[in-house]
């Protein structure tokens, strides 16, 4: 660890004293996930973004919500030497680990062609996802049309909650967007997840407006999204935009549960269930006899 790091007092979880503002041809992220299935057509390559302005119950990417890096300590690796370091790099068991490191552009790109033949047998490409990568949208917006320039399909993850200018540089990049609603009460909105609302809906119409390809997206999550005045408000927003055709539903579950106790933070959902199948399969119906194609997962 360099001198010019600083410990807190909490020994599993130290914060970096590393400024926000990055160069312009550098990123923050915490992780490249090759060869998903999800997150868009094709195989892909998801870039994780670090930072996230809201905070979600049900996260499953607690560790994208700092905009910091972490080193976090994983108490089964550690080998309890005489003198800890709280160095990731010189750990000699990896029990402490860094979560987040900053990455140029160009290295970035060469990081993704290594899939480069995958997106090409499969039709599928590069999301960007989080956190929420519209934080940083400069050098999304980069690294988007630099990937278009090169023939690779594009699409963002987002929650849309961002100033307009700045999601419109990064989207006219995208090949998709694909854009969550979540709770559609105002009020609840802001107090659960700092989300809001009125924002999101406006940058939806306006994405809309300029021809920006838009999936929405429902997260079903147990006590806040899933219900079906939620769920009718979503398609209530959505029928007055009649290209939208498709809709993908993205059911509750607690994968991400591990990581809150990992960087030391609550988890409030653990005594929530995921959502039985026919309670999805039900909303599923619902949406599709609305008109449109749906997708649980994606």
């Amino acid at each position: 660890m360099t001198s010019s790091a600083v410990q807190r007092t909490n020994y599993n979880t130290i914060y970096l004293d590393q400024s926000d503002a990055l160069a312009a041809d550098q990123a923050r992220i915490f992780n490249i996930q090759r060869y998903s299935l999800n997150d868009g057509f094709g195989i892909r390559t998801v870039i994780f973004f670090k930072g996230c302005p809201h905070y979600c119950p049900w996260c499953a990417n607690p560790e994208s919500i700092s905009r910091k890096i972490q080193v976090v300590k994983r108490k089964s690796k550690c080998l309890h030497c005489a003198t800890c370091l709280n160095d990731a790099d010189e750990c000699p068991s990896g029990a402490m680990e860094r979560i987040g490191y900053d990455i140029s552009l160009e290295n970035l790109i060469k990081e993704i062609l290594k899939d480069d033949i995958f997106f090409r047998s499969s039709g599928g490409g590069v999301t960007l996802s989080g956190g929420e990568v519209l934080l940083q949208a400069k050098f999304a917006s980069q690294l988007l049309e630099r990937l278009k320039k090169l023939g690779i399909n594009t699409a963002i993850e987002t929650a849309g909650d961002i100033r307009f200018e700045d999601f419109l540089s990064v989207a006219k990049y995208c090949d998709e967007v694909l854009f969550d609603f979540k709770i559609m009460d105002e009020e609840q909105a802001k107090q659960v997840s700092n989300i809001h609302l009125s924002r999101v809906l406006d940058n939806f119409a306006r994405l809309y407006e300029q021809n920006i390809p838009l999936t929405p997206r429902i997260p079903l999550i147990p006590g806040y999204t899933l219900d079906q005045q939620n769920i009718e408000r979503v398609i209530a927003f959505l029928k007055q935009f009649p290209n939208i055709k498709e809709i993908h539903l993205l059911p509750f579950h607690q994968f991400g549960e591990p990581k809150y106790d990992l960087i030391k933070r609550p988890y409030t959902m653990g005594e929530i269930k995921a959502p039985e199948d026919e309670e999805v399969q039900r909303i599923k119906a619902y949406v599709e006899q609305q008109g449109y194609t749906v997708m649980v997962g994606g």
